[in-house]
């Protein structure tokens, strides 16, 4: 396990996941499986290809290219069992308390229950509440959609900003970006989320201000970035328009639970759309965090978008262990994680609509699992948290697909593929369709991963002796495959869905709590600190370390104030 220094926590044997049986055994098992390559693998289990996959709604999952045997997938679902991971399962879905540190329940299963599902928690009919939220923006966006919903000047809005930062940012403008052929009423949507002004004025540069409006997406309504961009936003709309401040209600509409702070920025907070605390920003895109893409797509498609993610949420919680996708894909992601040393996992969808897919996991897997205490407190006994990168197929190929195939690393990779193109062209030479070239890309790659090359295959080919080596493909590069017929609403909401539940599994195995992010908040805090020293006019007194005092002094003889 990595060495985390500056931890005060002492282990304790209950959250000790390394002293159980099961991980014990998977332990002992490891060298016998590391000791094969697939093409053994494959040639004594020729079935695999077949066997070694799940099916849920629009989704086919092939992970027979792991370096597992239906043996490791035993033992791994002997730990889940050994942990309790069907009963902490159970206990999301019920709305027990399972975010212990802020005694929370996580309830973002619930975003998207249909209307006639029951479910009370802490006394609260939250079905209800959902559903109420959901028809407000039904009718908001309906509104935006028609032309009814004027600006201050009388014109419709034609373009929506989205200003929020984290998982107000990353689900909406990824989703956006990968439903764009269901754009379909004459708006287009923006997003604003860096606190860098090069953000805020790019965006604005094309756009006319009697025909934008401004959605400021913020829980609290606190968030330094968010209110810094929404106040700089405001600001730009009264100067374009030469209005007052009553132009701002006609212009900005906002996501929050804070209606006081809501109506001081002038929003009307009947404009004002809820969510709450059982939801965590990175798992927030089917609520009315998704209220940018509801705008775009229609409260129709946004209904198809979140029975996607219900399809997968009653598989996750019916399913037995052995037949459960987000179960298999979490156990195997932790087997390489904990067994092997693989520290991180490649996201590689085969669809340029999808680019943004592997940022929005970024958050939502390593905001969620970058832990190194258990939900109790205790320092954890084994490496926590999985990395997750990536790039659209063909891009990533001539980038770092060298170092997959050839480098020294074992990265597990995610292929995501779909039979039917939102786009397409025939080839050069008329032959053939664009997407089927992409798509033999995408089988190639995770075939040669998988199987590579030898030195005797390569010399066959009458490859000179001095390059033979520097051809060899090793293999034995593991890779889960995902084949859906289409991108649509429906399989976006599954795709995120299934990576939700696979967080979970890790999480629970690990006894750690996906659900809080108290690692983010210390450097707000220093940083308002900062930008009171950074901005003074007088020298600032020294620094508690050498280096970011002479940082903050170096900054300020730059910016032209005293250093």
């Amino acid at each position: 396990m990595s060495d985390v220094s500056g931890s005060d926590f002492d282990t304790s044997d209950h959250d000790d996941i390394t002293a159980t049986q099961s991980w014990q055994a998977l332990a002992a098992h490891q060298p016998h499986v590391y000791a094969m390559h697939l093409r053994e693998v494959f040639a004594v289990d020729p079935d695999r290809g077949r066997e070694l996959t799940v099916d849920v709604g629009d989704l086919h999952i092939d992970y027979s290219k792991h370096r597992v045997l239906r043996e490791t997938l035993e033992l791994l679902a002997s730990l889940a069992r050994e942990v309790g991971l069907e009963d902490r399962r159970d206990d999301m879905f019920a709305g027990e308390h399972i975010n212990t540190s802020e005694d929370r329940a996580v309830l973002h299963t619930a975003l998207r229950l249909p209307a006639d599902a029951t479910l009370h928690v802490d006394g609260q009919d939250v079905v209800a509440d959902v559903h109420e939220v959901l028809t407000a923006m039904g009718e908001f966006t309906d509104k935006l959609r028609s032309g009814e919903w004027k600006g201050h000047t009388g014109k419709p809005i034609t373009d929506v900003v989205n200003i929020g930062i984290g998982g107000s940012d990353l689900g909406p403008v990824m989703v956006y970006r990968a439903l764009r052929h269901y754009v379909d009423a004459g708006i287009h949507c923006h997003f604003v989320s860096n606190v860098d002004p090069a953000d805020m004025v790019g965006t604005l540069a094309g756009l006319d201000a009697e025909t934008t409006l401004f959605i400021i997406a913020s829980k609290t309504f606190t968030t330094l970035e968010t209110l810094t961009n929404a106040a700089a936003a405001r600001t730009w709309l009264l100067k374009e328009l030469g209005a007052g401040d009553d132009a701002v209600a006609k212009h900005f509409v906002a996501v929050s639970t804070n209606a006081d702070a809501v109506a001081e920025f002038g929003i009307d907070t009947v404009n004002m759309f809820g969510f709450w605390d059982w939801v965590g920003g990175r798992y927030s895109v089917d609520s009315a965090i998704g209220l940018s893409v509801m705008a775009a797509i229609g409260k129709e498609r946004f209904a198809d978008f979140l029975s996607g993610f219900h399809i997968v949420d009653e598989h996750f919680r019916t399913a037995p262990l052995e037949q459960n996708a987000p179960v298999i894909l979490g156990l195997i992601g932790l087997w390489y994680n904990n067994f092997w040393d693989a520290q991180s996992r490649v996201v590689l969808p085969y669809s340029d609509d999808m680019a943004r897919f592997a940022a929005y996991l970024q958050q939502l897997t390593m905001e969620s699992n970058g832990k190194s205490v258990t939900a109790h407190g205790h320092h954890v006994t084994t490496d926590t948290g999985e990395m997750f990168w990536g790039e659209p197929g063909t891009n990533g190929q001539h980038a770092f697909y060298q170092l997959l195939h050839q480098g020294t690393r074992m990265i597990p990779a995610d292929f995501i593929g779909f039979a039917e193109p939102t786009d397409d062209l025939p080839t050069a030479d008329g032959t053939g369709s664009m997407h089927d070239l992409l798509m033999s890309n995408y089988f190639a790659q995770t075939k040669v991963l998988a199987f590579g090359k030898t030195a005797d295959e390569i010399a066959d080919e009458g490859v000179p002796p001095n390059v033979v080596a520097h051809k060899v493909m090793p293999g034995n590069r593991p890779s889960t495959s995902i084949l859906a017929p289409r991108l649509t609403p429906s399989a976006i909401g599954q795709l995120i869905a299934l990576y939700e539940h696979q967080v979970f599994v890790e999480g629970m195995i690990w006894g750690i709590n996906p659900f809080d992010q108290w690692g983010v908040e210390l450097g707000k805090t220093q940083a308002k600190e900062l930008l009171g020293i950074i901005v003074e006019e007088q020298s600032p007194a020294q620094q508690e370390d050498s280096s970011t005092d002479e940082l903050v002094r170096w900054y300020r003889a730059h910016r032209g104030r005293a250093r």
